[in-house]
């Protein structure tokens, strides 16, 4: 469901307490709701529309505007709405195959190559193509129409090839910050996970491994292919080892870390990707690396005015270095002091489809291998009860301050919110000063500071690290200074 144009003015106008009511309306009454607000801004005067009594989509309406399920050397697409602004073209199965993001990659540069007036932007994924497409200057109609003549008049996929870079990124293997998050994740959200307390052995485990040095002579001798760019924020790469056999599977974290650190490297499914900044996340991590986003200097590794590292069809291939290394070459990369290794190279579709024959059994042995491993740990969590994860009714309750009397003279610390308590940084007896932190309330993947309001000694602590608690519950007692 997406809210169209002309009516986005209006989530600027909520406040807490107002109710929404959705109405569905089809794209030609909401490209004519777009026109009366436009001229109505022209003009400054009223909105006149209703879209809410206007035209709405039978029962039989879907947003598929056009599906041809190919045949032979034809790979079958789909064209579908999103929105009155967007259009999504799908092609193939739900299967992760190069062939398929080299149709993408077709289809993009043939629209490129066109200059089609009308179309903003266009964002490739691994399988399909978002068009971001100015209604005003080319309907949703011409561009479907559009998009089947290109059909017709794209190369056969067998017979192309793309510039490709091979770039070197230092990894420090099995991290401390990505350590650090996981005990985070064990401490605050879930302590009893199987990817805990350590996410290389889980990925051993899951993918039928005998060592953790399986795992990680796996992972630095795959050659990563970037197939998206800005997975998760910031030019964060989404890639696939172009080996089958480097294809390590996991699932991800549920429910998801509150916090990852930059840069930090994970493998979710069967994709590794490099986070571009601190935030929440789910990829298992396997260790850390240098920034994919420079926010403040170009240097000769983020060329072209462009802040971020990464292109399409790179080639992603890790080397060893120590923690200590990597926190000095991230110093030193964002100032132009570090050079990646880079070497320009060709991909030919036609070359890797004869490597995956010539391997062909091979591959099948480790796959099959691969998914029992998978399959077995699955059995595991379920005799374990560790197959569907449910909060603890008792913690979401959270605490409450009954029972607790402020000694004549005193003064409570509250929590803001509802959350859990990650830190409690002093003791019963330490002299505070105003605007000291004393604790960090972990909440909606943000970590909040309550500071004291006045210099004094804490008389008592009324929380423990780890704890839930409810908003304006107590966490410690001050005696304030005379």
């Amino acid at each position: 469901m997406t809210i169209v144009q002309a009516e986005l003015w209006k989530m600027g106008q909520l406040k807490p307490g107002d109710t929404i009511r959705f109405h569905c309306i089809d794209v030609e009454t909401a490209n004519a709701c777009e026109s009366v607000q436009d001229a109505a801004v022209a003009a400054l005067t009223e909105l006149s529309y209703a879209p809410s009594e206007s035209r709405v989509p039978g029962e039989t309406a879907t947003p598929i505007l056009h599906a041809d399920q190919g045949n032979g050397d034809q790979v079958a697409v789909c064209y579908r709405q999103a929105g009155d602004k967007y259009l999504l073209v799908e092609y193939g199965p739900q299967v992760l195959d190069l062939d398929l993001r080299f149709r993408v990659h077709a289809l993009m540069t043939w629209l490129q190559n066109e200059q089609v007036a009308g179309i903003v932007d266009l964002t490739p994924g691994i399988r399909s193509l978002q068009l971001h497409y100015d209604s005003r200057v080319i309907a949703q109609s011409e561009l479907v129409a559009l998009l089947q003549q290109a059909e017709s008049e794209l190369p056969a996929i067998d017979d192309m090839e793309v510039s490709s870079r091979i770039v070197y990124l230092p990894l420090s293997w099995d991290d401390p910050s990505t350590q650090q998050a996981i005990q985070k994740y064990m401490q605050s959200v879930r302590k009893d996970a199987p990817w805990c307390p350590s996410n290389i052995e889980f990925i051993r485990r899951i993918n039928g491994l005998d060592s953790i040095e399986d795992v990680k002579d796996i992972l630095f001798n795959a050659s990563y292919l970037v197939m998206g760019l800005g997975d998760v924020y910031l030019g964060a790469p989404v890639a696939t080892p172009l080996d089958p056999r480097h294809r390590l599977v996991t699932t991800k974290y549920n429910p998801a870390r509150t916090w990852t650190p930059e840069n930090a490297v994970g493998i979710g499914g069967a994709y590794l990707c490099v986070y571009g900044m601190e935030g929440p996340g789910g990829y298992q991590f396997v260790g850390r690396t240098v920034q994919m986003w420079n926010r403040y200097k170009q240097t000769q590794d983020f060329i072209e005015g462009k802040q971020w590292l990464l292109r399409f069809f790179d080639q992603l291939r890790f080397y060893p270095v120590s923690a200590d290394e990597i926190l000095q070459l991230r110093e030193d990369f964002v100032q132009g002091r570090f050079k990646l290794r880079v070497e320009e190279t060709v991909l030919k579709l036609h070359e890797y489809r004869a490597f995956l024959e010539t391997e062909r059994e091979s591959i099948a042995t480790f796959k099959t291998r691969q998914q029992a491993a998978f399959e077995a740990e699955r059995e595991r969590w379920e005799a374990a009860g560790q197959a569907h994860y449910e909060a603890d009714p008792a913690g979401d309750a959270a605490g409450t301050d009954a029972g607790v009397d402020l000694p004549p003279g005193c003064m409570a610390m509250a929590s803001p919110v509802t959350g859990s308590v990650w830190q409690v940084q002093v003791k019963p007896g330490d002299r505070v000063e105003a605007g000291q932190e004393l604790v960090i309330v972990e909440a909606m993947k943000m970590e909040i500071g309550i500071e004291a309001e006045e210099s004094g000694k804490v008389v008592e602590i009324l929380c423990a690290q780890g704890n839930p608690v409810s908003a304006g519950q107590m966490l410690l007692i001050i005696e304030p200074d005379e």
